[in-house]
């Protein structure tokens, strides 16, 4: 799923910015103390987002994520920063 995703904005260079940009928003403070060592959302926080946007219960949400959908959310990103 992931690499899929990150293939679909790395095609697409004028969301890269904005990408990072929400990559670092999301990320927990002190990411860089605890294991994996990546600036990335927490597995509850991802969880909270998947269930809210696609519905369905706790665990079978990653199933639904769709790249467009992605991409979709970091073009509204890229034109809501521009305001």
């Amino acid at each position: 799923m992931w690499s899929r995703t990150v293939a679909a904005v790395l095609v697409r260079p004028w969301l890269w910015w904005t990408a990072l940009v929400q990559l670092a928003r999301m990320s927990p403070r002190g990411w860089w103390r605890r294991r994996p060592f990546l600036p990335v959302p927490t597995a509850d926080y991802l969880e909270f987002r998947l269930v809210t946007q696609y519905g369905g219960d706790a665990g079978h949400a990653r199933d639904a994520v769709e790249r467009r959908d992605v991409v979709n959310y970091l073009e509204w990103c890229r034109t809501w920063n521009k305001r």
